[in-house]
């Protein structure tokens, strides 16, 4: 249950940041949000763990920020599926 919690707490932040470096304005709401943001972070997670760099001491700076890519990727994948316009 924890680990649940966990990854919704970590795909709302990783969404937000997704979307606020997403140039433009994403027309999707907050559920969409956390789902690709929890979708990055598990995929992040996977990439970091190829690169050897999953397992850092301190805070994983690399894991986030290849979380985030990928969620950034997601979102612009989601709206062309989709077909939601970006602002």
């Amino acid at each position: 249950m924890g680990e649940l919690i966990g990854m919704i707490v970590a795909g709302a932040i990783i969404g937000a940041l997704a979307r606020f470096l997403k140039p433009g304005e994403q027309n999707i709401g907050i559920l969409w949000t956390i789902i690709l943001g929890a979708l990055g972070a598990f995929i992040g997670g996977w990439l970091s763990g190829l690169l050897g760099v999953q397992s850092t001491p301190g805070i994983d700076w690399i894991r986030w920020i290849i979380s985030i890519i990928v969620a950034v990727v997601l979102i612009g994948i989601y709206m062309s599926m989709s077909g939601r316009k970006e602002d």
